[in-house]
């Protein structure tokens, strides 16, 4: 059934019809799963507008999903910050962060999946760098190094090292979820404490050492 036109808005309503446009366009990336089946059609109807009406908020079809990836953006970064327990250890922090991203992720995979698909370079929707959740991942990573757990140095590189381990587990268990994972929060905390621990670990040993001279350290730890 098409929504009825919706009756014209009183003067100084404009911010909450653009969010209720952003709310319409976050709802049929998550049915579509992609932003090419969404339109500004489809979005007029669902908010009961004309496709004037959303231009005067919004450029174009590629600024509308860029603003509605970005408020996905900022609803990962909450999720991050709400798990982010302050009296604990920074390695701690930066695992519990990086489970709950996977944990948002899995709770909204559509909205995840749109966020996270390629984009062309300098687009908003790929300004990951600037993002909340990434410069959360870089404060709890820089609480490290000041901790002493990891050596001093650009944060940047480690980060982009963790998200991948939380990008790669969450799209994994979104992908294919038919797999024996078990515990699917049980494997996202240990891919996340593998993550963390072991780059603390290749930090004592030294620059990405061989296998064998892991092993070699793990013997003498054995050995004390």
């Amino acid at each position: 059934m098409i929504p009825s036109r919706r009756p014209r808005s009183p003067r100084g309503s404009g911010a909450r019809l653009r969010t209720e446009i952003l709310d319409a366009t976050t709802e049929l990336l998550a049915r579509a799963g992609h932003s090419d089946g969404v339109s500004i059609r489809d979005v007029g109807r669902v908010v009961g507008v004309s496709a004037p009406s959303i231009y005067r908020h919004f450029a174009d079809k590629e600024e509308l999903i860029e603003a509605a990836v970005a408020r996905t953006f900022e609803d990962l970064y909450g999720a991050m910050t709400a798990a982010s327990d302050p009296a604990v250890s920074g390695m701690s922090r930066l695992r519990d962060q990086g489970v709950a991203y996977v944990r948002y992720a899995l709770d909204h995979p559509a909205q995840y999946r749109v966020a996270t698909s390629p984009a062309e370079a300098g687009g908003a929707v790929d300004r990951v760098l600037s993002s909340g959740a990434f410069q959360l991942f870089t404060a709890t990573v820089r609480q490290c190094m000041d901790e002493g757990t990891m050596n001093r140095g650009d944060p940047t590189p480690v980060v982009l090292e963790l998200w991948a381990a939380a990008h790669g587990i969450a799209s994994l268990l979104i992908a294919k979820p038919f797999l024996p994972w078990g515990d699917v929060e049980a494997v996202a905390n240990r891919v996340m404490a593998s993550a963390c621990i072991g780059h603390a670990v290749l930090d004592i040993i030294g620059e990405t050492p061989e296998p064998d001279e892991v092993q070699q350290w793990l013997d003498r730890l054995a050995g004390e």
